[in-house]
């Protein structure tokens, strides 16, 4: 029997945040993990906004940054580009690329170095309740073991079983689950190497296709689809995108990633007496984009200091880390509201109205780029944004 504090599952940055806070708050704090290695095998396109990292006090490091980024390249499905870079605008939320199987450990790292214990290798199995407690079985290295803790952080990723077991509705409805097919690839020639790519429209219905810079001739190249609006999987459409794109054109596959995304915004219940759900199993991931990983760290840095408080307080029950949810809602989930509805909106767009608002773009004056610049400019010029989002701004 392990017995400690805080019990954090998941170690992907989420789960390293919450245990690094929870630890850095006075809590003994013990992590594991069912992978041998932290970070392997990625499922990310490994985007994050540098504004993300500056707000978590996180500093670049060149051990985990593979490419800053200049800008951004939308491409509509006719092949009408909008560049919006750093020589025409300011951009707040300009970012890296990163390597995940390098940041997630360094996550890790800070997270051990903050006192947190680690186990790689473990694999939790089922939870019971154990008077004010949990009791979480694992297995480790072939072995079962038991950890008695108070409260557990669940950072298990999308759909968390943890969260079921404790009786909390994580499971997404299909629409709000995006299925991602991913190749990381070497010889893509890029019109713009220093900017993140998006592809829009029917080449990837109900998301999008990427091109992500990694330096040199490397780029992850992937896309995110609905299964409810698109009979082919996501590897499917990925190899017609590949096959069709002028940047992957003599470009070869290094490394194939797939996953689900969680892109319904916020779960409605995110504790219950004794946990706290963190990260993708949260559903902490923006609903247009698709990006997660500073949100989710966002959430691990508040799951970590209210459980360090509930500790200290002697009260781990929901009401008791009803804070948790209060401070979820305000520094992630209300601005996931808007990006909810701008998701629907753009699920409605045919493949001519997407070419229709970037001929418009092209035009356009931008003052800065990020996500609620280009909705307002999306108002502006399309009628259908207007009655769809304009209440929004």
């Amino acid at each position: 029997m392990i017995v400690t504090d805080v019990l954090v599952i998941g170690a992907g940055p989420a789960g390293s945040s919450a245990a690094k806070h929870a630890a850095l708050n006075g809590a003994e704090v013990l992590m594991i993990d069912k992978k041998s290695e932290i970070g392997a095998p990625k499922r990310c396109g490994e985007g994050v906004s540098k504004e993300g990292l500056k707000k978590l006090r996180i500093e670049p490091n060149p051990r985990w940054v593979t490419k800053e980024l200049s800008g951004v390249r939308m491409v509509s499905p006719n092949g009408t580009d909008v560049v919006l870079d750093d020589e025409k605008v300011k951009l707040p939320e300009a970012g890296y690329i990163l390597e995940r199987k390098v940041f997630d450990k360094y996550m890790a790292m800070d997270a051990g170095r903050a006192g947190v214990q680690i186990m790689i290798k473990t694999l939790a199995t089922g939870i019971e309740r154990d008077g004010d407690g949990i009791i979480v079985y694992a297995e480790h290295m072939g072995y079962s073991l038991k950890i008695q803790t108070k409260i557990v952080i669940a950072a298990d990723g999308p759909e968390s079983r943890v969260g079921r077991w404790a009786g909390l509705k994580t499971s997404m409805k299909p629409k709000n689950m995006e299925s991602c097919a991913q190749f990381e690839m070497v010889n893509v020639e890029m019109e713009e190497p220093d900017c993140i790519e998006f592809h829009f429209g029917s080449v990837a219905p109900g998301g999008y296709a990427w091109i992500f810079p990694k330096g040199d001739d490397i780029a992850n190249v992937g896309l995110g689809i609905l299964n409810t609006v698109t009979d082919k999987t996501a590897y499917q459409h990925l190899l017609e995108f590949v096959d069709q794109c002028p940047a992957t054109q003599n470009a070869q596959p290094v490394e194939l990633n797939i996953g689900g995304d969680p892109v319904g915004g916020l779960i409605k219940e995110l504790l219950a007496d004794n946990i706290l759900v963190v990260g993708d199993a949260a559903g902490m991931v923006n609903p247009l984009t698709g990006g997660g990983i500073a949100s989710g760290m966002t959430g691990g840095l508040i799951a970590g200091e209210v459980a360090a408080k509930a500790i200290k307080n002697n009260d781990w029950s929901a009401k008791g880390m009803e804070e948790y949810k209060n401070r979820c809602q305000e520094e992630i989930g209300d601005s996931f509201k808007k990006y909810l509805k701008a998701k629907d909106y753009m699920l409605s767009l045919t493949d001519e109205e997407l070419n229709t608002i970037a001929e418009a773009f092209r035009d356009s004056d931008f003052e800065s780029i990020n996500t609620t610049e280009l909705l307002k400019k999306l108002v502006k010029i399309s009628p259908k944004a207007l009655l769809k989002l304009g209440k929004l701004f």
